[in-house]
């Protein structure tokens, strides 16, 4: 009787532990992603929960203001001293726009916050020029902490992404993701929704938005964020959530067209939630989706 026991018991176990494994890893085959780079990975224990082209190097446009932005909380200067928008901070490279005029003064706390938030180049640029030692000691010290997070495969030339030779791959961008997740600043910024800053020397209270649309949303329970775009790059988007209770890091690049990488993040969510693929919007929904968020998307986020 007892070995009959013992074998109920073990068939049982094994039952348990493939549903256990299934429910944190479902089957691979049946997520279908638009995206040319691809890493998800559980942000708990680093194990691996789906990857395409993981270590191929590329572009990573804007998602760069992780680096930027850890560098300069790094250096512990004064969050309220203010920075002045200069002409080195003109995008010079991409002709971008931007809504901080030059002679715009903000504090350093509230420039971090429109880089990560509202992917403000000129953000992004004025942090890194008010650097100790300046633009070029804030990039050797992006590439240095990169080398200490064993971001092999990464190399950084501006604080904003603007330039294509700001490199790496979805695997190095999961240590990025991780380390930017230990900065309650870089948490805060980057998943605020929107905000109205006063802008002097005008005095104009200007509304800034999130770039990341799941941001805007609410439906998502997203613990730190960045997106991207340069031509170069494609649309790229980072993440760290909470999907089917576990923390989970996002990391998608080179996405072609405005909602891919949308798309593509819920169906990674639809995906570790069921373990089934989500079905595609009909063509008369898709183009009210479309309409719906084209007013949002910014030529570079």
């Amino acid at each position: 009787m007892k070995p009959l026991l013992h074998s109920v018991f073990a068939a049982l176990l094994c039952v348990s532990v493939h549903a256990s494994a299934g429910a944190v890893a479902p089957d691979p085959a049946k997520l279908k992603l638009h995206s040319a780079n691809v890493l998800v990975m559980s942000a708990g224990d680093e194990t691996p929960i789906y990857s395409k082209n993981p270590e191929f190097v590329t572009p990573i446009a804007s998602i760069t203001k992780l680096m930027t932005a850890m560098v300069v909380l790094d250096a512990k200067q004064p969050p309220n001293e203010l920075l002045t928008v200069d002409i080195p901070d003109l995008d010079m490279l991409k002709g971008s726009h931007s809504r901080l005029r030059l002679g715009v003064e903000l504090p350093r706390s509230e420039m971090l916050r429109l880089a990560l938030m509202s992917s403000e180049n000129r953000a992004a640029s004025a942090l890194c020029r008010y650097y100790p030692g300046g633009t070029d000691t804030c990039v050797l010290a992006m590439n240095a902490k990169a080398v200490a997070l064993g971001m092999s495969l990464s190399h950084f030339s501006d604080p904003t992404g603007l330039s294509s030779d700001n490199m790496s791959t979805a695997r190095d961008l999961v240590k990025m993701v991780r380390a930017a997740s230990e900065y309650p600043q870089i948490r805060e910024f980057s998943t605020t929704p929107a905000a109205l800053v006063d802008v002097p020397p005008t005095g104009r209270s200007v509304a800034f938005h999130n770039t990341n649309a799941l941001v805007r949303g609410g439906t998502w329970d997203i613990q730190l964020q960045k997106t991207g775009f340069i031509r170069e790059a494609g649309r790229c988007l980072v993440m760290m959530a909470n999907v089917a209770s576990k923390p989970v890091v996002i990391v998608l690049l080179d996405s072609f067209g405005k909602l891919t990488r949308i798309g593509d993040a819920n169906r990674i969510r639809h995906w570790l939630e069921t373990g089934e693929a989500l079905q595609e919007a009909k063509p008369a929904h898709r183009k009210k989706v479309l309409a719906k968020h084209r007013y949002s998307e910014r030529q570079l986020s």
